[in-house]
């Protein structure tokens, strides 16, 4: 978080502690509870309040959301990967899930 002052450590920080929780960036500020925000602000020593000034949206937070996913080896999804997880789910969830509703049918 070098080089982070204010509101830009401080979302830095919710954005990176969230991601870690829940596997994903937050759609706004709605998502993160105040408590969680005020607790995070105390560690990071920087006002609760700065996080009104933090813009979610804009080339601060897609350069946030750079760093964290490099920071926990993870890339954005392409379109070759969702045509692989497309093709895993169709083979791993719907066969079995035909293969097992026939199976009930048939008892």
């Amino acid at each position: 978080m070098s080089g982070r002052r204010g509101a830009t450590k401080l979302g830095f920080a919710l954005l990176l502690r969230f991601c870690a929780v829940h596997g994903r960036f937050p759609t706004g500020p709605s998502e993160i509870p105040d408590q969680a925000a005020a607790y995070v602000a105390r560690l990071v020593d920087v006002p609760g309040s700065e996080l009104g000034l933090y813009e979610w949206d804009g080339r601060t937070i897609k350069a946030h959301r750079v760093d964290i996913r490099k920071y926990f080896g993870f890339r954005e999804c392409s379109v070759a990967d969702a045509e692989k997880a497309a093709q895993w789910l169709a083979v791993q969830v719907c066969e079995n899930g035909v293969e097992e509703s026939r199976n009930s049918t048939y008892r």
